[in-house]
């Protein structure tokens, strides 16, 4: 029968081929019909330091990473010392028998046996894939997807491969940990947040990504760069990150569907090119991926903590949506909708992830895409009254949008404020005209926010509140409540600009007890939530260790 669920960890410095038996390993149990939830937590550093990949596989659909841990495998002994309290009374070891690691619950690999040095994370795979019931073939073939099936590599690989299955299937069973077969696997993706934003874009027909190196974002223009030529996207590695969103607001001005991906010390230098962005009426996507600060903080660790600072950054005032995505599939629509809004309501829209998300691989079903148009971009010549206006009063405060040099029109933008027809301007009766006309675009967005999702009982006991990330671990926290007797209900907030109370302020009311879960020391949902309808969230469970929010922390904090 096997085991329903299982948790993977695998630990080791930087260098040693986490990276590469981490998401092979991943795709393998995708493949084989197993829905995961990834956690990766990693040190700032390219070699050396203590690195983890966990994979939580189950036959059942999961939404959230665990603590506890089956499997260990351990690329060193500091990986044993660190993680040999979280596994459960079942749990194993797997570690090179030459780090002299003991114990009934340790299974040393004589891996010198099995593979020379630059193959042993492949033996290591191999062990692994086997005593948790994977098939060989698969794995080999997951394996050549990843080197490519051509080179002497290639076959050195598939050998080291097929010893380590060979070695871990000759064992005694008390070793091995099988999970439960799935019967007629159904084909699905696997993709993490990162990866999914990117394709979220192509979908919607963005032609342009800048960006300036910063984790964890940089996997986002580095997948976009993979399907640039295909694609017909440039993608353009900037200076710094003052350079990446002016180049994208100069894309944006000749007609490009355009976005840049940053973390929140390079948003701080886009700060100015936003306000850019709003007072010539640009469109232009930010993805903001989180990570801990002030300043350098914890640059590869998580957090929640930058909602206020994308919600305010910029100076003067001027409309904008925020969407926050909860998972994957999330990361794909919601980035198409933030290319959507920033097109038709000409201005900045933002992408708000962390990097939990943007390195968590999911098990996902096949995006539909035939039926997702491409965005549309700006106005034809023939749709509006000449003499043109760029910024011509509208009832909607959308002005019609045409590109510079495709008619006799001539297309001027300016940062200073400006009159209907784009020439600066110190008259202060049309800056109050223009101020009004651009905030009138924040009626159409608010016709358009994606609502929070309630799941749960009405009037429930027990309402958890979380926004982005934190869907998955609020979700099962709530589950688990509802297992013991309580009502237990869930609101997550896929976009959290603007807010709507009218969508979701009743349900806060109702019930008897409202907690506002997030990765964040001071309750940026819930002070948001208090302004926007006075209603003050009596209760917040907090994480802001740079550690991802687990159902089993939620429940702990619940009952302090």
């Amino acid at each position: 029968m096997g085991e329903r669920e299982l948790t993977i960890l695998i630990g080791g410095e930087a260098g040693q081929g986490l990276a590469t038996l981490g998401p092979i390993l991943c795709k393998s149990l995708v493949r084989a019909g197993y829905y995961v939830v990834v956690t990766q937590s990693y040190q700032s550093r390219i070699r050396g330091g203590h690195n983890t990949f966990a994979v939580r596989a189950s036959v059942d659909e999961v939404a959230a990473s665990g603590e506890a841990v089956d499997v260990l495998a351990a690329f060193n002994e500091e990986t044993v010392g660190l993680h040999r309290g979280e596994l459960t009374p079942a749990g194993i070891i797997i570690a090179d028998g030459a780090f002299g690691v003991e114990g009934e619950d340790v299974l040393a690999v004589p891996y010198e046996e099995l593979a020379e040095g630059r193959y042993r994370n492949v033996a290591a795979l191999g062990v692994v894939a086997c005593l948790v019931g994977l098939d060989e073939e698969l794995v080999a073939g997951v394996v050549e997807g990843y080197f490519g099936k051509k080179g002497k590599a290639v076959a050195e690989n598939r050998e080291a491969l097929a010893k380590a299955f060979a070695w871990a299937g000759a064992l005694e069973p008390r070793y091995r940990r099988p999970l439960a077969a799935v019967e007629r696997p159904a084909e699905r993706l696997t993709l993490n947040g990162n990866q999914a934003i990117a394709l979220g874009a192509v979908s919607a027909g963005a032609k342009f990504c800048a960006f300036y190196p910063m984790t964890p974002s940089t996997s986002i223009p580095l997948t976009l760069v993979v399907h640039a030529e295909e694609m017909g996207l440039v993608v353009e590695q900037a200076e710094d990150e003052i350079a990446a969103i002016n180049m994208a607001l100069g894309a944006s001005y000749a007609g490009a569907p355009s976005m840049v991906a940053t973390s929140g010390g390079g948003f701080a230098l886009m700060v100015e090119g936003v306000s850019l962005a709003g007072m010539t009426e640009t469109p232009v996507v930010v993805v903001v991926a989180q990570r801990p600060g002030p300043a350098t903080g914890l640059p590869t660790r998580t957090e929640q903590a930058d909602l206020e600072f994308v919600l305010r950054a910029g100076h003067g005032e001027f409309p904008r949506a925020v969407f926050a995505p909860g998972d994957v599939e999330e990361c794909f629509h919601l980035t198409r909708k933030a290319l959507e809004l920033a097109q038709k309501f000409q201005g900045p829209a933002f992408v708000l992830t962390d990097q939990f998300l943007a390195d968590s691989f999911r098990a996902v079903e096949p995006f539909d895409v035939d039926g997702l148009p491409p965005v549309g971009s700006y106005a034809a010549p023939a749709e509006f009254a000449e003499p043109y206006a760029r910024y011509a009063a509208a009832e909607s405060g959308v002005s019609p949008r045409l590109l510079p040099g495709m008619s006799r029109n001539l297309v001027v933008v300016d940062s200073d404020e400006h009159t209907e027809d784009g020439h600066l301007t110190e008259d202060l009766d049309a800056r109050v005209r223009q101020v009004e006309k651009r905030r009138r675009k924040e009626n159409g967005i608010r016709a358009e926010v994606v609502p929070p999702v309630y799941e749960g009982p009405a009037k429930a006991e027990v309402l958890l509140v979380g926004w982005g990330s934190s869907k998955g671990a609020v979700a099962e926290a709530a589950a688990d409540l509802g297992g013991n007797g309580a009502k237990a209900a869930t609101l997550h907030f896929p976009q959290v600009w603007p807010l709507v109370p009218e969508q979701f302020v009743e349900r806060l009311r109702e019930a008897k007890r409202v907690v506002c879960v997030e990765g964040n020391a001071t309750g940026q949902l819930a002070r948001l939530i208090r302004a926007e309808t006075g209603f003050e969230v009596g209760e917040r469970v907090s994480r802001y260790d740079g550690l991802p929010l687990t159902p089993e922390y939620i429940l702990r904090e619940l009952k302090t």
